[in-house]
């Protein structure tokens, strides 16, 4: 199959590795000519993949519509701020779409998939998520995923294009979810790593991990999710590696939150994107205009966005009413 991977960063460069290992034609696109010309030379994606060898016919591509006019499957993995134009200059396109953007748009409310329903009607649709770091992935390290799709045999096309010894593929039904999973996850890993930027325990971390558990659930079924998805790899499972690993790029965020930093000067710093910095906000405006009571997201939201100290914001959390789990 000919695959189209938008978006030249780690996680679109672990994937357009792993698809052609699996013997597809995989063509890269990046909004940076100059970033896809060093890495066309040199064979390395050193910006994002430092490191990790790329094979002499993975194809690079800095024109767009070059890079789709072919293919039979786009994977767009572009931060979620960049999705919905990105998405409209390829409305025309009506093949496979896999979107693995873990993102809620601000201004709507939508999944990723949500806006690609809105802006290319025509394609095939498709999430791909679950704990799945993309320096491990590239590596080998033994990773698995699951890709949902409202149609069955979409899932099972995105799930024979990736599917490898070392990179488990499942298929799921439940698009929300799967998507909302690897979206709200991020916002609760800033709060792990605010937890670690503090310097509190495992304790602590454990019951942020199994309440943001809870947190996810609550807002996913209030959207239409089923709540067992968030027992599986796009929720519990990807929650729990991006709360623990040093890799995480949300998590070392809300370490440096923790410990004092400011988030502007964070981000201006960083190269990649801290998708759970927007989701902060996107997923808070959601839970609030659904009347579900997300009170992890809400204190991220207010550390991020209204200065908040994270001491207060913990203060906050603990010193709520006592009551059932639930």
């Amino acid at each position: 199959m000919k695959v189209s991977v938008i978006g030249a960063g780690a996680w679109g460069t672990a994937l357009a590795l792993v698809a052609h290992q699996n013997g597809h034609a995989v063509t890269v696109w990046g909004h940076d000519a100059g970033h896809l010309a060093d890495a066309a030379r040199d064979r390395v994606n050193e910006r994002y993949l430092p490191g990790i060898p790329l094979p002499t016919d993975l194809r690079f591509e800095p024109d767009l519509a070059a890079a789709a006019a072919d293919a039979e499957m786009l994977v767009l993995a572009v931060p979620s701020k960049a999705f919905r134009e990105l998405a409209t200059r390829l409305t025309g396109f009506a093949r496979l779409v896999v979107s693995v953007t873990k993102g809620i748009e601000a201004q709507s409310g939508l999944t990723m998939c949500g806006v690609l329903e809105e802006t290319m009607p025509a394609a095939r649709l498709a999430a791909l998520s679950g704990p799945s770091l993309a320096m491990e992935a590239a590596r080998g390290v033994p990773t698995a995923v699951v890709a949902a799709s409202r149609d069955a045999e979409t899932a099972r096309t995105v799930q024979g294009v990736f599917h490898r010894p070392a990179f488990r593929v499942y298929t799921g039904n439940d698009l929300i979810g799967v998507e909302l999973g690897g979206a709200l996850k991020n916002v609760i890993a800033i709060a792990a790593g605010v937890c670690d930027g503090l310097g509190f325990g495992d304790n602590s971390k454990a019951a942020l991990i199994t309440r943001g558990v809870a947190e996810m659930s609550r807002l996913g079924v209030s959207c239409g999710a089923r709540p067992e998805t968030f027992a599986g790899l796009s929720g519990l499972g990807d929650l729990t590696v991006t709360c623990f690993s040093k890799l995480s790029r949300n998590r070392s965020f809300g370490e440096r939150i923790g410990r004092g930093e400011k988030a502007a000067e964070i981000l201006a710093a960083t190269r990649t994107a801290v998708e759970g910095h927007p989701t902060a906000r996107s997923a808070g405006e959601l839970a609030d205009r659904l009347g579900v009571p997300c009170p992890i997201i809400a204190e991220v939201r207010a550390m991020l966005y209204a200065g908040k100290e994270p001491r207060h914001a913990v203060a906050d959390l603990l010193g709520r009413d006592s009551k059932a789990e639930g």
